[in-house]
């Protein structure tokens, strides 16, 4: 299907692939939030979960040790924003700040070498007679794995959070942090264990920038995905479903303005590139105020400190 010289399929294709890293990155904060813990350190974990995977899936030529390597990248980083906050009680608001920072700088470094260099291909999915299918076949069934992975990452979640126990405790955790202590459960733990989490996620989100959608190493290539991904948890009302939804409109976006640009749209540039993070903005500031306010359902300790002797 055509519309001018825009393939609705092709584009249809290159926005799951636009939205599989924010996705893997809000899913991922979500779930930190949903425990009371605010990170802003994703933009880092994601920098450098792009570096790590991509120096692993270079020097191994495999691209599963590549997202496994992201992953540990991932969770090594949050590690440390979870040793400030959680073990010396450092401001949450200013340990991610500084987690980004540091992820941004340390990344550069490690990747200086890595500039120019090809990865390995990452292959994508043999879904049979699915990938043949006239129109939905080329937009939806000729994806690598990671992108079907992120969306069974969404439906996990959401049955991990509404269903299961250890869920439950995690939501309880997050709404009223010395309620649950009361009750017994470890506070500490469970937020350690959601920022792993987390980490882990972002790591793989930025691993996903490198090895197949770019795919090569460039410094600081993550371009404010981070930021996007944290945006769009409050967008979602720490909601899995509504965190795709706003993943692949943002994916949508991205895209679109690129294959604008590429039709010959006598829009500047620049005014392009940057209405992705305008509608972001927009969106963020409608849901933000007046009725849809009360949409919002933020956890009752987010950004707030436990002590256990409280």
């Amino acid at each position: 299907m055509m519309i001018g010289s825009i393939n609705i399929a092709v584009l249809l294709a290159a926005l799951m692939v636009a939205a599989t890293p924010i996705l893997l990155a809000a899913i991922g904060e979500l779930v930190v939030e949903k425990a009371g813990v605010l990170n802003l350190g994703v933009e880092g974990m994601m920098i450098m979960g792009a570096c790590v995977g991509f120096i692993v899936a270079v020097n191994t030529g495999s691209p599963l040790l590549g997202f496994i390597g992201a992953a540990l990248g991932g969770i090594a980083l949050s590690l440390l924003f979870a040793l400030l906050t959680q073990a010396l009680m450092t401001n949450q608001v200013a340990s991610g700040l500084a987690l980004t920072l540091f992820g941004l700088g340390l990344s550069a470094l490690l990747g200086q070498k890595y500039v120019g260099i090809t990865p390995p291909r990452t292959p994508k999915l043999d879904l049979g007679f699915l990938s043949d299918i006239p129109f939905f076949g080329r937009a939806l069934f000729s994806h690598d794995i990671m992108v079907y992975l992120a969306i069974l990452l969404v439906a996990v979640v959401w049955w991990f959070l509404k269903y299961s126990r250890a869920g439950m405790i995690l939501r309880a955790v997050g709404e009223n942090h010395d309620a649950a202590h009361a009750l017994g459960y470890h506070v500490k733990r469970v937020r350690v264990l959601a920022i792993m989490f987390g980490g882990a996620c972002a790591g793989l989100g930025g691993a996903y920038l490198s090895l197949i959608r770019v795919p090569q190493w460039t410094e600081g290539m993550t371009v404010g995905i981070g930021w996007i991904a944290l945006a769009l948890v409050v967008f979602a009302s720490w909601r899995p479903w509504r965190a795709m939804a706003g993943a692949y409109l943002f994916g949508g976006i991205v895209v679109l303005q690129l294959n604008l640009q590429a039709a010959g749209v006598k829009i500047p540039v620049e005014y392009l590139a940057m209405s992705p993070y305008i509608i972001t903005i927009m969106v963020l500031v409608f849901i933000s105020s007046g009725k849809a306010r009360g949409s919002l359902n933020a956890p009752g300790s987010l950004n707030r400190p436990f002590h256990a002797s409280n």
